[in-house]
């Protein structure tokens, strides 16, 4: 496939081979149609019949592809082997996430939530234009004419939609769309219907970053420090020049490493290793994790910095003080990489009329975007963004700096910009000189009735914040709380009395980023062993303990009862075979409601097996069965492995780890099977890419105390106290 999706390479393409129609909705949220221009396309359609969905969301194997194409095919009446798709060129008015604000971006797990209406409207716009086209051509009523299989029919006529794109490409776009009702569905629903990009994934036709080679290119490695926030100031390259290879090597523009450019990868790695840089670490980290840690665990001894959810902390205080008795834990959760596959990569070229070509799988283009057009002086225009596929990113790929495009554009401009350059980070850059997941920690004391009921939950929370110092604080935090440090608690939808959540910023001692599920990673771990331990203190069996927590008739509280049932239900809940032991746990996120019940053999002591994970996931409509499976059975190995073994720790602010050999990724062997269930909805879809990670870690940790009568607050369950078999 070629994923050539600029502009001028689009109109070019168009032009090249006569009149296309070319679908989508304008800014104003009003449907065009042109054959000559671009108004925020979604579905272009060439005069031989080719039709192509341009998808605004990036592809790191969440399933966008798929997900949006589908929407397309359904309303136009194709099969899936009849659209192909390409990326949207980067451009924020036209292809804004309109759930993430001003910018264009994938996060948040909003890209089907986002596009789910505008896909289909283009989509039906199509099927309307072209029906309009051959109603005319015909001399019949159009309301006789349908489109199936990519062939127009009807009044006894049939004809493929090719013979009509001209026609149609020349009539103006309905206001309002006819979209499908349901009953007519083919495809969105269909558990047949397979990822869009599999075969090229298998057969290794697909592109990503790190397989772009282009003429002539440079390949460049940054030297980073060890200890973030130190500066270059000075460099010896005189042993890198004896490297084979090697072409030169220049301090970044703002000092903060020295790019290595090379005639490939490897010898740029070794020059870089043949560097002798001096650093200037007076501004830089100097922390170890006991300390951070310690940081950590001081705040939540402390009065909290903010009352997050506004309400009367004495009240809490005295609920607890007056309760039959108090059930406690204090929590702490170390960094965490975000460790994908494809290590960070992008390539960046000039273009013949003085612009700037950046090749990249862009998770939000508008930040390099904007930063490339100030390092170059470059207005918007003469910037372009080619995205590429990415092999996994978990958030890494999204950062308020564009931490990975910047340096490439900087180590571009210190060259005579006559040769590309291709940024390659390792492994080991990525995990040394990386993003993480902030460290967190959460003291939290429940008080219960004589019955077992809930009467107050004080619930601190300490930790660095993600958002606070980037550009994103001014839209992301209020009243000084930065939600992505509580969400999952102060907004939980079980219905506690006397609930109290606190909140304490600490110091950053790394750059923080969000990770896989932002701050659910820990909320929910935490908010579901509690109530395991809570319904343990009550005598009560955690899935009915849960439920009385879920009770009226709200929607968040009916539809997490809803998957919580499900689970319970398809796991045999209560019933494991014999020297087997399972733990539940239940979570909203990203819109999403997951329930995860988890199987394990053997015990804390002799060592834990993972036997099966089941889970139940409302995500209103579900688009695409397959994918929403697979994304389902990736979050919860993602979690579970995470927590089971992995932490990033500093010593004298520099990190230990350096690779999968002391970061070590899940291994296929360490669950036995997922089975996922998927909750029939007509709700609006929702988000699935992050939502099945952060109940897993809860659900493995709430079997291991059945088994084991032990609990763990502080991760990875590995060095603290459960081997695993």
């Amino acid at each position: 496939m070629t994923l050539d999706t600029s502009r001028r390479a689009f109109l070019a393409g168009a032009a090249a081979v006569g009149t296309a129609l070319v679908v989508g909705i304008r800014p104003d949220g009003a449907l065009a149609a042109n054959a000559d221009t671009m108004l925020n396309p979604f579905v272009r359609i060439t005069p031989d019949g080719q039709v192509t969905a341009i998808v605004k969301h990036f592809e790191m194997g969440q399933g966008p592809v798929t997900g949006l194409t589908t929407l397309i095919a359904e309303e136009l009446g194709l099969t899936m082997d009849q659209i192909d798709y390409d990326f949207a060129p980067s451009n924020p008015e036209v292809y804004a996430n309109m759930l993430l604000g001003p910018i264009q971006g994938t996060g948040g797990s909003t890209a089907m939530a986002n596009a789910y209406a505008q896909y289909r409207q283009a989509g039906a716009a199509a099927r309307e234009m072209l029906i309009a086209a051959a109603a005319e051509t015909w001399g019949v009523d159009a309301g006789t004419l349908k489109i199936e299989d990519g062939m127009v029919t009807g009044a006894g006529n049939s004809a493929p939609l090719a013979a009509f794109v001209a026609k149609a490409a020349t009539l103006d776009a309905p206001a309002v769309p006819r979209l499908k009702d349901p009953s007519e569905f083919r495809l969105i629903g269909n558990a047949d219907v397979r990822r869009l990009d599999s075969a090229a994934k298998g057969n290794g036709t697909a592109m990503y970053g790190m397989d772009l080679h282009l003429p002539d290119q440079m390949v460049t490695m940054i030297a980073r420090p060890e200890q973030q926030r130190a500066t270059v100031v000075s460099f010896d390259d005189s042993a890198a020049r004896e490297i084979k290879g090697f072409i030169s090597a220049a301090t970044l523009p703002n000092h903060t490493g020295v790019a290595v450019f090379a005639e490939h990868t490897w010898a740029a790695m070794r020059a870089r290793d043949a560097l002798d840089v001096t650093w200037d670490t007076s501004s830089a980290e100097t922390r170890s994790s006991d300390e951070i840690e310690a940081e950590i665990r001081a705040a939540l001894e402390a009065e909290p910095a903010y009352n997050v959810n506004k309400t009367d902390a004495a009240a809490t205080q005295a609920a607890l003080d007056g309760a039959a008795q108090v059930v406690e834990e204090t929590f702490y959760f170390p960094l965490l990489a975000h460790a994908p596959m494809e290590p960070l990569n992008c390539t960046i070229e000039a273009t013949a009329d003085g612009g700037i070509l950046m090749h990249d799988a862009a998770q939000i283009p508008t930040l390099p975007h904007s930063a490339m057009a100030q390092i170059f002086d470059l207005p918007m225009e003469k910037i372009q963004i080619k995205t590429m596929l990415a092999g996994g990113s978990f958030g890494r790929r999204a950062t308020p700096e564009a931490d990975y495009q910047v340096e490439a554009a900087l180590a571009f401009a210190t060259t005579d910009r006559t040769r590309p350059v291709k940024l390659v980070w390792s492994r080991e850059d990525d995990l040394r000189s990386g993003y993480f997941r902030p460290a967190f920690g959460h003291k939290v004391r429940v008080g219960l009735d004589e019955a077992g009921n809930i009467v107050g939950w004080d619930h601190r929370i300490a930790g660095q914040s993600i958002m606070k110092g980037t550009p994103f604080e001014q839209f992301l935090v209020h009243d000084g709380v930065d939600h992505s440090s509580v969400e999952g608690a102060s907004d939980t939808p079980y219905q506690i009395p006397g609930a109290h959540f606190g909140l304490t910023d600490t110091e950053k001692a790394t750059s923080t980023l969000w990770w896989r599920s932002v701050g659910h990673t820990h909320t929910a771990y935490v908010m579901e062993t509690m109530m395991d331990k809570a319904a343990k203190a009550a005598g009560v069996d955690p899935v009915d303990y849960r439920l009385q927590y879920l009770t009226g008739d709200g929607v968040d509280q009916q539809r997490k009862a809803g998957v919580l049932r499900l689970a319970a239900e398809k796991a045999g809940w209560g019933n494991a075979p014999a020297g087997h032991t399972q733990g539940i746990a239940v979570h909203k996120s990203f819109a999403s409601y997951v329930a995860e019940v988890v199987e394990i053999s053997g015990n804390a002591e002799d060592g834990v097996k993972i036997e099966k994970v089941t889970c139940a996931v409302d995500c209103g409509l579900a688009v695409n069965p397959d994918v929403i499976k697979a994304q389902m059975e990736g979050g919860i190995g993602y979690g579970i492995g995470h927590n089971m073994r992995d932490k990033i720790t500093l010593t004298g602010g520099v990190v230990d780890q350096f690779n999968f050999p002391d970061y070590e990724p899940l291994r296929i062997s360490d669950i036995g099977a997922i089975d996922v269930h998927i909750v029939p909805s007509a709700e609006p879809p929702t988000g699935v890419g992050e939502p099945g990670t952060p109940p897993a870690a809860a659900a493995l940790a709430n079997a291991i105390a059945a088994a084991s009568d032990v609990r763990i607050g502080a991760l990875p369950l590995a060095d603290n106290g459960i081997s695993f078999a």
